[in-house]
């Protein structure tokens, strides 16, 4: 050929075979990753055959991973993070410790010596914020508490890591590094000191000058009328301020394209630029996985499978286990603990970089490190297969472990209403379920109207800040029938289901039609599907944004027209 053609040659073969073994994948009704990770691992160099360049399919993936990353900041305001940081923050940093003591004991026990040991645990300990948005996403449950605690969550586990990969080489040589000296003395703290304050003027930039810069720039694009200068703005912002972020700030790719996207959805075009992104983001996030796969060799399979055992048991059950305890003792309900653990159940990029400098600095050993990719790429396998059993487990759990439901339930004083609430706000009053973006709006007109109403949400402090204000509110899932009795569903006038997750309103009508038959429901929901389904059920009044948002439009434009509403056709 007349020039240089890795890069095309690594994009072709990546999503070629990507799309072949994901389409089998999804014929065997695995989920389509399986395959990806597949077609890593054939043209990966550990395999025959025709090798992919790496280190092209390394930096091509990690663009995928700043859009990706951007998506979520332009669903995920800075209020949905501070929301959930009472548990996120704490949560986060002790599950962290838990896993990186398993896995210490665990490599102190094979021999290891302490900062090898160190540098495993810490890679098992940190979850792929890829993985967790792809299963989030596929389950429709991103924007719910659920959802957003676990990106909460995530997030502080990325802030945590950018802090370790700083210090790490600092005290590499104290860990028992090869390559490195003991410079102790001041060295250290300054390090700590100027980590702190880079990670802390990037946000505070990002807060103050971000979330008024990006919005404007996104409004005098859109003027231009250009579709395609849109979309480049799009793109050109969220990779050149995750670029800006790694180099100035120190601060990881996806962190800066994080807080690129968070502070573009203050723009009015945020969800057109959602849109114009979305098929970018599938594209190269597809080649994220394909490069996990690339960094596998099979063999270690053969070589050691009890310690690939034991390592993909640490990731899958050891942090799940410690996340599901730790969201109970903060009291949040079984099935937010349940998602929390299913999404920490994989680990990914920065176990991947955590594992390159342990090898870099002599820390860990070659073996350390192909354990690592080995228990990565298992976890992420089978982290859909931890999902699919979050229902099942909750339904088992709940009917087996009375310790389960004392932890969601007992001495819990927001899981049920004070004794001080006026027994009349408690007939015919309105069940509200959820007080996010849509139950707050609906919320605020009812106080307008002096309807009474009872909120059940799973957001610990949204509960705390009601009561302050004097609003009857419990906490809880209100698919679980105790929620809702706890909210006097029996004695309710209508039960409004302000949340999007189908499955769960099903449960919660269920629940309030066997206490109460003659309760009216109003339900929402996202898609044509649904609401069909839903209305065929005849659970209630189906409420879809779309179509509202189309009658309100259609009914402002005839107006002014001077038109009435037109008939409906029969």
């Amino acid at each position: 050929m007349p020039h240089e053609v890795s890069l095309i040659t690594t994009i072709a073969a990546a999503f070629g075979l990507a799309m072949a073994m994901g389409f089998i994948a999804s014929k065997l009704r695995m989920p389509p990753l399986v395959g990806y990770l597949v077609a890593g691992i054939l043209i990966g160099p550990a395999t025959p055959g025709f090798d992919a360049d790496m280190e092209l399919a390394s930096q091509l993936a990690e663009i995928g991973v700043m859009l990706l990353m951007f998506g979520v900041g332009l669903h995920f305001s800075l209020d949905d993070l501070l929301a959930v940081k009472r548990i996120a923050v704490p949560g986060a940093i002790v599950q962290i410790a838990v896993a990186t003591a398993l896995g210490m004991v665990t490599a102190t026990y094979w021999g290891w010596d302490i900062g090898a040991a160190l540098v495993f645990g810490l890679s098992l300990s940190v979850a792929s914020t890829v993985v967790l948005l792809r299963a989030l996403e596929a389950r429709g449950v991103l924007d719910s508490i659920n959802g957003r605690i676990a990106v909460g969550w995530l997030i502080v586990e990325d802030l945590v890591m950018v802090l370790v990969l700083v210090l790490l080489p600092v005290f590499a040589g104290f860990l028992g590094s090869s390559t490195e000296e003991h410079a102790w003395d001041n060295e250290v703290w300054v390090t700590i000191g100027i980590t702190l304050v880079k990670v802390t003027t990037f946000i505070a930039l990002m807060l103050i000058v971000g979330r008024r810069l990006f919005p404007k720039l996104l409004w005098q694009v859109a003027r231009t009328g250009s579709r395609e200068l849109f979309t480049l703005c799009v793109i050109a912002a969220a990779v050149v301020v995750a670029y800006g972020s790694a180099s100035l700030f120190g601060v990881s790719f996806a962190l800066g394209a994080f807080f690129a996207g968070m502070m573009m959805r203050e723009s009015e075009f945020s969800h057109r630029a959602a849109d114009e992104s979305l098929p970018l983001r599938d594209a190269f996030s597809v080649l994220f996985f394909v490069s996990v796969g690339m960094l596998f060799n099979p063999q270690v399979l053969l070589d050691d499978p009890m310690k690939v055992l034991v390592v993909t048991a640490i990731i899958i059950f050891g942090k799940t286990l410690a996340a599901i305890v730790l969201v109970l003792a903060f009291r949040y309900p079984l099935n937010t603990a349940l998602t929390v653990g299913a999404s920490l159940a994989q680990i990914g990029e920065f176990s991947f970089i955590l594992a390159g400098m342990g090898v870099s600095l002599g820390l860990l050993g070659t073996e350390g490190q192909t354990l690592i990719l080995a228990g990565a790429l298992l976890s992420i396998a089978l982290n859909s297969l931890a999902f699919a059993a979050i229902e099942p487990a909750q339904v088992w759990i709940r009917s087996r472990s009375a310790l389960a439901r004392r932890l969601e339930l007992s001495d819990d004083p927001l899981a049920q209403l004070p004794m001080s609430t006026d027994q009349a706000l408690l007939t015919g009053q309105v069940v509200l379920v959820g007080y996010g973006r849509v139950g707050k709006r609906i919320a605020e007109s009812l106080n307008e109207c002096g309807i009474p109403y009872v909120v059940a949400e799973q957001n610990r402090g949204i509960v705390e800040a009601l009561r302050a204000h004097e609003i009857p509110a419990v906490s809880g899932d209100a698919s679980d029938p105790a929620v809702l009795i706890q909210a006097h569903i029996a004695r309710a006038g209508m039960l409004v289901i302000a949340t999007p997750d189908t499955f769960a309103a099903r449960k919660m009508v269920e629940t309030a039609k066997l206490l109460n038959p003659n309760v009216e429901v109003v339900v929402r929901t996202h898609s044509d599907e649904e609401a069909d389904l839903l209305t065929k059920e005849n659970i209630g009044k189906v409420f879809m944004g779309e179509h509202e948002l189309a009658r309100g439009m259609t009914a402002h434009v005839l107006g002014r027209m001077g038109i009435g509403e037109p008939r409906k056709k029969h």
